[in-house]
């Protein structure tokens, strides 16, 4: 199994999972964001010792699906993808899709507090 697929099935896995739990959005975006953290510093391990890479597709899809604050987190700690200026614009536009979608969701569904 490669790195990139073994990635998703780890993404999958914390999405079945955190739909048995009493705060399924808490835990999947917990789940999602240390998922994207490990997986930045995965690769930039494999970066370092020229094995194969996660594709940069794979850190944007779990940047967009709510790990970007784990994947800004995991940039400034690991110092991995912050130069790479394609990247860095691709980046951007995942935060905002992925804002954008989660504020779309509340909108659409609002949650009911009484």
């Amino acid at each position: 199994m490669t790195l990139n697929r073994f990635c998703y099935l780890l993404l999958i896995l914390a999405a079945s999972g955190s739909m048995f739990t009493s705060h399924p959005f808490v835990m999947w975006c917990l789940l999602a964001n240390v998922l994207t953290l490990v997986i930045y510093g995965a690769d930039k391990m494999a970066a370092r010792r020229a094995w194969r890479r996660v594709p940069e597709s794979t850190l944007l899809v779990f940047g967009v699906v709510g790990g970007w604050p784990g994947a800004i987190v995991g940039q400034q700690l690991f110092h991995h993808k912050t130069q790479k200026q394609p990247f860095k614009t691709y980046f951007i536009i995942s935060i905002l899709l992925s804002v954008s979608m989660m504020a779309a969701v509340y909108w659409l569904f609002p949650l009911s507090f009484s």
